[in-house]
């Protein structure tokens, strides 16, 4: 069956770093894209970033772009999210989905705070 898990969340000051992982399994992950979505506490669903499955074209929302970085490694069945600078307003659980939203992971929590 078909299984995300994230990880690499935590507490981290602000203008700090943190990656996260998403370990896939169940289905051929070189041929989804994929996507991270973010849930800040008392709000709803932020689409984060996305990567395609051909040439690794990227999409980010204007909020985190030019400081989160998507990759994947297709060998690994895993995908990356680099986040730098990050900012108290990016505390938020963090969502790996695949392509077309049936199948998401647990999330992991990721705090910004000093």
């Amino acid at each position: 069956q078909v299984q995300l898990v994230e990880s690499g969340g935590g507490l981290v000051q602000p203008g700090g770093s943190l990656r996260l992982s998403c370990a896939a399994s169940g289905f051929t992950f070189s041929t989804y894209w994929m996507n991270w979505v973010r849930q800040a506490p008392g709000k709803g669903l932020e689409w984060v970033s996305t990567i395609n499955s051909g040439d690794g074209t990227t999409y980010y929302a204007d909020s985190v772009k030019g400081r989160f970085t998507i990759s994947r490694d297709n060998a690994k069945n895993t995908l990356y999210l680099q986040m730098n600078s990050l900012k108290p307003e990016d505390t938020a659980l963090y969502y790996c989905a695949r392509g077309g939203w049936h199948y998401w992971g647990q999330g992991t929590q990721v705090t910004v705070s000093s």
